[in-house]
């Protein structure tokens, strides 16, 4: 009954990681080098990343420098960001790329919360996803002779009580991107 409870406590901390690694691509008006992760250049025939053919970082609050290592990987490297969806326009200088982040509106601040919360509630439908599994292999066992009534009462007690654990940490996750987005 441990593992059982063990491994759906595993995949539910995967989700809350899974949530927070979807976070960082979203751009909350401030340069983030997070946003270029799902980005791939064609270089040499081979989808690279562009943190894996350059070096980013960031200038100032809101300006994001991209220097690749090979210079004429820079025209690529600014196509695969253009036909991206960040929504931003790179400008190339010949040596490095810089990608300047606008200030959000107030519309669209609202917009990224809304999309927040629905991965949020993705979020949760997949940790709750884990306890209904988690119920179903205790029950089996039950089946099996493997528990007894007692022990899939008290597992099934732990598993609610580690899905509402959860739970509010994908709601913490999520305040704070709200947070942050709102913040101008």
């Amino acid at each position: 009954m441990k593992e059982v409870i063990k491994n759906a406590e595993d995949k539910m901390q995967k989700c809350i990681n899974s949530l927070e690694k979807e976070f960082s691509t979203i751009r909350a008006g401030r340069a983030n080098p997070g946003v270029l992760d799902k980005i791939t250049v064609d270089y040499y025939g081979v989808p690279t990343q562009i943190n894996a053919m350059a070096a980013v970082s960031v200038a100032e609050a809101r300006i994001l420098v991209i220097q690749p290592w090979d210079a004429s990987s820079l025209k690529a490297i600014e196509k695969a960001i253009m036909a991206s969806d960040i929504g931003i326009t790179p400008t190339n200088d010949g040596k490095a790329i810089r990608i300047v982040f606008p200030q959000l509106t107030e519309e669209r601040r609202k917009e990224l919360c809304k999309q927040v919360k629905k991965y949020g509630e993705d979020s949760k439908v997949a940790v709750r996803n884990c306890r209904r599994d988690a119920m179903d292999k205790l029950k089996a066992m039950k089946k099996n002779n493997e528990l007894t009534e007692d022990d899939v009462k008290d597992g099934e007690k732990k598993m609610q009580k580690i899905t509402d654990d959860y739970c509010d940490k994908v709601d913490k996750v999520c305040a704070e991107k709200e947070k942050e987005i709102m913040t101008v």
